[in-house]
């Protein structure tokens, strides 16, 4: 395996680790801002206020969004990965 293919390898695997992250993070920004201008609006400033609706929202949309993860990670580790480990 040469330099240029473990580098291809490893900027693939970043870009998969990107997708399968970009929901639950996104929904954590929005879940955040939404809780965000909530408190702003009505002065409230409780710390567990932001915490549990994030965790719950990510935990949700893990959910949801499990056999997407999957099928995006077992896709790479087959048509990327496995070929380079049997190949030599």
């Amino acid at each position: 395996m040469s330099e240029a293919e473990f580098f291809d390898i490893l900027r693939q695997g970043l870009w998969v680790s990107v997708v399968i992250s970009a929901p639950i993070l996104a929904v954590a920004l929005l879940v955040g801002l939404v809780v965000g201008l909530f408190q702003a609006l009505t002065s409230i400033q409780e710390m567990t206020l932001t915490f549990v609706p994030k965790v719950a929202a990510m935990l949700a949309v893990f959910w949801v969004s499990m056999s997407f993860m999957t099928r995006n990670l077992t896709s790479f580790w087959s048509d990327a990965v496995l070929p380079m480990i049997v190949g030599g």
